[in-house]
């Protein structure tokens, strides 16, 4: 069974790479740049947006792993158009597997309308697919709301809720779902813990043992008030292994 797995480069497509290392699955790779570490893996070059490099990218491919995407420039350009483009290469294909996000159709973000708006080219397509909601990763909760301390203080939104996931632990379940077949929409999988952000920077504090304080500010708006109802968690699918705990101790390995 040979496999495509698009998006090779980012975080997604990086632990995705590292899973199927030890697994015995004919995998090709595919993105703009060439990942720094390919493994033994073929890698194509493509671009979703423009269709250069599609055809070769999806030649005698029988599964897409989707991990394309673009969240903070050229999402529409990418998630939506570029995932058009490319169904339209696919006729061939057994299973289409789509990572996405819990709570897009609750929370009014950009990005995630536009997430909702891929999900749904997919399910309009003929191509035989599985959509599968992910709780947002470590790395992103990290990296985006907690990696820039202000006069030692982290400036936190209120009492907004995560339940962030490890990435690896996401991979090695779209990796799972492989030989399962089309499904449509599943479960969701659900990081260990809901916390909120509070939580989660004090969290950071005592294990880097940083000198940094927290503020936390109430914040106006539908956005802020849907991330305070926990619309991006689900408490019924808290699947995932490895804590944010965790996953700071393991940054400092």
């Amino acid at each position: 069974m040979k496999i495509l797995i698009t998006g090779s480069t980012g975080v997604l497509g990086t632990a995705l790479i590292n899973q199927l290392t030890s697994l015995n699955y004919d995998v090709k790779l595919t993105s703009r740049r060439k990942p720094e570490t390919p493994g033994q893996f073929d890698w194509v070059y493509s671009d979703l947006f423009s269709g250069d490099g599609l055809d070769e990218a999806v030649k005698n491919v029988e599964v897409v792993i989707h991990a394309a995407t673009s969240p903070l420039k050229n999402a529409r350009r990418i998630d939506v158009s570029g995932l058009e483009n490319l169904l339209t290469k696919l006729e061939h294909i057994k299973h289409f597997i789509y990572p996405s996000i819990v709570g897009i159709e609750e929370i009014p973000f950009k990005y995630y309308k536009l997430k909702c708006e891929a999900e749904d080219l997919l399910k309009n397509s003929s191509i035989p697919y599985t959509i599968v909601r992910a709780t947002q990763f470590h790395g992103f909760v990290d990296h985006l709301l907690l990696s820039k301390p202000l006069f030692k203080r982290y400036i936190i939104p209120g009492s907004i809720k995560f339940q962030s996931v490890d990435v690896g632990d996401f991979a090695n379940h779209l990796i799972g779902l492989i030989e399962k077949g089309p499904q449509g929409r599943v479960d969701d999988f659900g990081g260990p813990e809901i916390m909120s952000l509070s939580e989660m920077a004090n969290l950071k504090i005592n294990v880097n043992n940083e000198p940094n304080k927290i503020v936390s500010i109430a914040l106006p708006g539908k956005l802020y008030k849907s991330l305070l109802n926990g619309k991006n968690t689900n408490n019924m699918r808290q699947i995932g292994r490895v804590t944010f705990e965790e996953y700071l101790r393991q940054k400092l390995d």
